[in-house]
């Protein structure tokens, strides 16, 4: 059985694919020479599940926390070590839009292309904090000179 549908056999049974996807399977689509595929979202955690960005955070002399990011150049400082988690979250949310908003650029940027498994997984989450959390590995240091 042949896994790629036409485009035009989409077009004539839409609703059919988007059951087909959300309930069974995902289905790739071909149009002329191009292919692409259509995932439900449960799919697509499935696919990201083992992308996972990880979180050093260091207590610095003054009592507050660093956190960096070792995959993504993102980094931050507050007061507590949630309040350092929270800014990084945000910090990694409004990256992943910036990522989006200028595709063509980051995703063919050499430095950048690699983080796209890690956009793509919080844009799919954007709106649930607690989902976007779960990318993080955290590793606490107690003394940044160690």
């Amino acid at each position: 059985m042949n896994q790629v549908i036409s485009s035009t056999e989409v077009r004539k049974n839409w609703s059919e694919v988007i059951d087909t996807v959300v309930r069974k399977k995902p289905v790739f689509i071909k149009r002329n020479r191009d292919v692409l595929t259509f995932l439900s979202l449960e799919q697509l955690d499935i696919i990201l599940d083992f992308f996972v960005l990880n979180m050093n955070i260091y207590l610095e002399e003054d009592g507050s926390y660093t956190a960096s990011i070792d995959e993504i150049d993102l980094a931050g400082n507050a007061r507590t070590q949630d309040e350092v988690i929270e800014l990084i979250c945000d910090d990694l949310i409004e990256y992943a839009d910036e990522y989006m908003e200028n595709f063509d650029l980051y995703y063919h940027s050499s430095n950048r292309k690699s983080h796209f498994p890690y956009i793509y997984k919080v844009i799919a989450h954007e709106s649930d904090r607690d989902k976007i959390k779960t990318i993080f590995n955290i590793r606490i240091e107690d003394n940044v000179d160690a």
